[in-house]
This record gives structure tokens, sequence and C-alpha cells, in this order.
């Protein structure tokens, strides 16, 4: 028998893709989509769609208990850059949303949880380089804090309350499907766009600012397999590491250079820096890689390849 999956966010980068893997694997009728608006019609138009406030604890009760949903992915959320312009909205979406849902797993509404982390739980006091699963966390935004915490409740929600939630720290993300939604790490995305559209692309971090990144196609599986996993697999209950490549603004540049050799760059950091610098640059994601055989598919010039000839086609049709 199929799980009946609610994805709260489904409009939103990770989630719009999610949303039509999940399909792909459970069928389109087992998978409700949901969001605080109907942005992405090709996504609303593709299946079960309902319009849902996260911040509404009684709303996604109802929903779960009209569609008989007993899986959660909560993909809403107010991402770094975005979160220190409005910080107090951040803190009220990224919290109160997590504690809904895991209320209503434990109160055997729902049977399972995912919910995704990210890298912004680490800070400047983390260890930079093969930054290890169990580390100090100290972030420096608004973003990064709400994940921190996030990751406790989670571990306190399962140890307590026994609720069968999973989480993995996503790094920056990188899709030609769907644009970012306020994040520091964007310029991985954007700068894709102008070198088909414009030819140019001008970062807002420095030419050497290394950070771990992954192609969307690597971040559905992880996210799938994860929770495919048997239960007793799962020994991190507050949230894996995960990891593919790292690369700086420059090497990203090169890497399109190679197939677009006119291809121009220029830098002009502003304030998303200094959250970019207190990131690490490289995760050791050994326990996930270990606990449900995690692997990435992508390195860089083969994303930068998919990449290109993906929005070739977009802009070009």
């Amino acid at each position: 028998m199929s799980s009946k999956i609610l994805i709260i966010g489904a409009c939103g980068q990770i989630g719009t893709e999610l949303t039509t893997k999940l399909r792909e694997l459970h069928g389109v009728d087992n998978v409700i989509a949901s969001d605080i608006n109907t942005r992405k019609l090709e996504l609303v138009n593709a299946g079960p769609f309902v319009i849902l406030d996260a911040k509404n604890f009684n709303a996604i009760k109802d929903c779960c208990i009209n569609h008989k949903v007993d899986t959660i992915y909560l993909m809403a959320a107010l991402l770094s850059a975005t979160g220190e312009k409005y910080p107090m909205e951040a803190w009220d979406l990224n919290m109160n949303s997590l504690f809904h849902v895991l209320n209503l797993a434990k109160s055997g509404q729902i049977k399972k949880v995912f919910w995704p982390s990210s890298i912004a739980v680490f800070g400047p006091t983390t260890p930079t380089k093969n930054t290890p699963q169990h580390t100090i966390c100290e972030p420096t935004t608004v973003y990064g804090i709400t994940k921190q915490v996030g990751e406790r409740w989670c571990e306190y929600y399962h140890d307590k309350y026994g609720v069968d939630v999973r989480s993995i720290r996503y790094p920056g993300i990188i899709s030609h499907k769907a644009m970012p939604g306020g994040g520091t790490t964007d310029y991985a995305v954007e700068i894709y766009h102008e070198a088909i559209k414009e030819g140019k692309y001008e970062s807002f971090l420095s030419e050497d600012t290394n950070l771990p990144m992954m192609f969307m196609d690597d971040a559905i599986k992880a996210t799938t397999q994860i929770m495919a996993a048997p239960a007793e697999d799962i020994t991190i209950r507050s949230s894996y590491n995960l990891s593919a490549i790292s690369f700086t603004p420059k090497e990203i540049a090169e890497s399109i250079k190679a197939e677009m050799p006119d291809f121009k760059m220029t830098y002009k950091p502003d304030f998303r820096q200094a959250i970019a610098d207190s990131w690490p640059s490289s995760i050791d994601d050994s326990v996930a890689r270990k606990d449900w055989n995690w692997s990435h598919d992508f390195d860089l010039e083969k994303m930068t390849s998919e990449m290109l000839t993906q929005l070739k086609k977009k802009y070009q049709s």
C-alpha cells in the first residue's frame, strides 16, 4: 500500500522537483502538493494541489485527515539571505511549521516526517574543511539559528515520543528547472542563466569563496533515499551531513568558459559574503554514506554541461 504524502512548500526550488519525483515513485494521486499560493501553475495542474499556510496547524491537520496523509515533507522556509531581511518572519515560519508537523506525528496523525536542515547550521567556529557530522554549530544567521534549533527539536521528538523524523543538511542546490529563493548560494544558479542570456555575470561572492554545492538531481536522490531507508538504519535523528562537490565562483566560471570561451565574470561581494564566510568549504558526509548508502552522481564538469544544455533549450525555445 502506497504512502499518502503531503509536500508543504511544493512550489519552492526543491519542492517543485521533489513533487515530480515523488509522484513518479508513489503515483500522482498519492502525492498532495501544497503551498501558500499557486505561482507554479504547471505543478498545480499536474496533480492534487492544496493552498496551505505552513503556519496554520489546523489547516495542515485538516489536510492530513481529508487526504489520509501518513507522510509529510516540510519544505517551506525563508532562506538565509531573505531571512536576514525579515528575521522575525523567518523565525515564525521556519520554527512554527516544524512544530506543527512534529506535533501531528507525536499524536499519531502521521507516521513519517522529512524536514530539511542546511549547512547554515554551521558558523565561523566550525571546522571549515571536511566538517564532521558532530561538531561546533554556532550559526550567525537567523536561517541557520532556526535550522540548528530545528535539528535539536527533531532529535528530541524522536527520542521522547518516537517520531520518525529524518533530515539532511543541504548544501547549496543548483537546478535548471526552478529559480532559487533567496539563499547565499544562489549565485551558482544565476550564473548559468546569465551565461546563456547575457554572456556575463557579476558574482555577489568573491572569486575564492569555496562552498559545498550539489546538483538538484543528487539532492532529490538523497531525499528519497533517506526516506526509503529502514528506520533502524537511521542513526542520526538531528540531521545528516550531505555533500557532493565544493567549488569557488572562479572555478564555476572556468567550467562555463570551457564550453563558452567568451563568457565574462566579474565580482562585487555584498552582504551575503559575510554569510558565506561563516560556512564550511567542504563537508564530511561519511555517516550518510555508511547508514543509507548515499553517493552523488554529478561533479562540477558534468553539472555545468547539463545546466548549459538545458538552459539553452529553455531560452532558445
